[in-house]
């Protein structure tokens, strides 16, 4: 019998594909979204995993596409289950040299499309006094962020609103879990124009987006606040955020960030 029903947005590749292929072998039925075309590709990966999966191709970045996202998962007339709110992207590069279109769509997904689907997840399980939500935030949330400045921004606000709608929600049966990657080995980089920089080539190797789902999912449904994901570098980079200076930050993550050529 299906576990449940769980939506997963950014479920086209890396660690959002990973999420729903995690909550496919645990039985969930599925509504996946993404605007990639790599949609379909996707899509047949999870149900050669026995999951019965709904696609909806939407850009989550316009009002427009949150609502045709959330008329699928009313068009199930069931309950929703879990949540998993994870797609965003990434501008890389000084700000004084970014390009002002890409850094304001990218507040619109990572930020404005967080906040509209959690809106509508929050008033389904609320009243039923039900349902996990895992919002995918960052390690760079907790950073000075040098050349992602805007990004680390955003997910800082992601991070910031996990914690301040989980106390909001503690007494009603939902839960809020922040999931917390450090660089992973996805196409983020390479989207955010970062392929010649020691994160994009070297450092996110360091961590698999399988295993940061699997971690991710595993302290969703053990209730958890917020978990770092998902090698023992990152869990130490976490844990000693709140303790490194502001300059020292900086300095380590602009190392990570600038163009090999620079260096």
């Amino acid at each position: 019998m299906p576990q449940g029903l769980a939506v997963v947005t950014g479920a086209s590749n890396g660690i959002g594909l990973e999420l729903a292929k995690v909550l496919a072998t645990e039985g969930y039925d599925l509504i996946v979204c993404a605007e990639s075309a790599r949609l379909a590709e996707a899509v047949a990966d999870l149900q050669a995993l026995g999951a019965n999966v709904t696609s909806v191709t939407a850009d989550l970045a316009t009002r427009e596409g949150v609502d045709r996202l959330w008329e699928q998962v009313q068009a199930a007339g069931r309950p929703l289950d879990i949540a998993c709110i994870n797609a965003g992207v990434g501008v890389g590069g000084k700000f004084v040299e970014t390009d002002l279109d890409e850094e304001l769509n990218l507040i619109h997904l990572n930020c404005g499309h967080t906040v509209h689907f959690a809106k509508h997840v929050v008033r389904q399980m609320v009243p039923r006094g039900a349902g996990k939500i895992l919002f995918t935030a960052s390690i760079a949330g907790e950073m000075v962020a040098p050349r992602e400045a805007v990004y680390a921004a955003s997910k800082a606000f992601v991070l910031s609103f996990a914690h301040s709608l989980r106390y909001e929600l503690k007494d009603t049966g939902v839960t809020v879990t922040a999931l917390q990657p450090g660089p992973t080995d996805t196409d983020f980089f390479h989207r955010a124009g970062m392929d010649d920089t020691q994160a994009g080539s070297e450092g996110k190797q360091e961590s698999q987006p399988a295993d940061v789902a699997r971690q991710g999912y595993e302290a969703l449904l053990a209730g958890k606040d917020h978990v770092y994901a998902a090698n023992f570098k990152t869990k130490l980079e976490g844990a000693l955020a709140n303790f490194v200076p502001g300059e020292l930050k900086g300095k380590m993550h602009d190392d990570m960030a600038k163009p090999l050529a620079e260096k």
